[in-house]
């Protein structure tokens, strides 16, 4: 029986017309145990419909946070407008919202199917709001003291749908002054429209997101390779991918030719490289 649990919207952060960051609080104790990477089912009375409409929802705040759930939303509006998402976005702080106990399996995978530890470096792509469980396994992983190294990567198609990026840029600080035995950390992005004139700022990666996977013309290696400092390979690297299933294919186009195996096909000693979760 799914039980229906009630929150208070707690925090709205309006980054655009379309997107934001909301933090509801429960209202009868605190965030129940979660492992990062879950998502949060939210459900709320539709009033043209005359019933509730239930959406999940990856979580960006840690497990070790017990205040409140942190998430990223996307207000959808074509071809026709969400039947949550339009609730969502006229929703105001002190309001009420339902919600039904974390689940999901996009979770980090810590040991290899023998059990010895995976110490393989992270590579975390999300795509537009497929950074928001990236969130959660950033500040999970720091909150544990986890000397794995990790590699966040989000494309977006505007500089304010970065949504995260100056908590980002201060953990990758972080690890420059602290050094990579004490916090690993690195943070980079892309903008796919950088011709538009909104964007004319942006010096950084342009292009998709996985465009990091790809050997610039005239390189022998990829924009990651080069950050990293070493060629990519299943021995020392694995990924994590959300967002769009173009976000997805557009790096499995590129991962599987070179030998990466996604926890969907397994090799037969149980090993993989990928594990992806897509939302369209």
């Amino acid at each position: 029986m799914v039980v229906e649990n009630k929150a208070t919207v707690s925090f709205i952060r309006i980054l655009k017309e379309d997107l934001s960051i909301m933090r509801i609080k429960p209202n009868d104790g605190p965030v129940p145990d979660f492992k990062a990477g879950q998502f949060v089912t939210l459900a709320h009375m539709n009033p043209t419909e005359g019933k509730m409409v239930r959406r999940a929802y990856s979580i960006a705040s840690n497990p070790e946070q017990k205040k409140f759930f942190e998430l990223l939303i996307r207000w959808v509006r074509k071809p026709l407008p969400g039947r949550l998402t339009t609730q969502l976005f006229n929703k105001k702080e002190g309001e009420e919202i339902s919600w039904i106990k974390p689940t999901g399996i996009f979770t980090i995978n810590d040991k290899m199917a023998d059990g010895s530890p995976d110490n393989r470096r992270l590579v975390l792509i999300g795509g537009g709001t497929g950074l928001a469980p990236f969130i959660s396994y950033t500040l999970h992983l720091k909150a544990i003291n986890s000397k794995r190294e990790i590699v966040v990567l989000h494309g977006a198609s505007y500089v304010d749908e970065l949504s995260y990026r100056e908590l980002l840029t201060d953990l990758e600080e972080e690890s420059l002054d602290k050094g990579k035995d004490n916090w690993n950390f690195r943070y980079r992005a892309s903008i796919s429209r950088p011709q538009e004139s909104f964007n004319r700022s942006w010096g950084g990666q342009k292009g998709r997101v996985e465009s990091f996977l790809r050997p610039k013309p005239g390189r022998d290696i990829s924009p990651l390779e080069e950050l990293v400092g070493e060629k990519i390979t299943t021995e020392n690297t694995s990924f994590y991918v959300c967002g769009w299933q173009g976000t997805v294919d557009g790096v499995l186009d590129y991962l599987v030719p070179k030998g990466f195996v996604t926890d969907r096909q397994k090799r037969s000693d149980g090993n993989y490289d990928v594990k992806f979760e897509s939302y369209g």
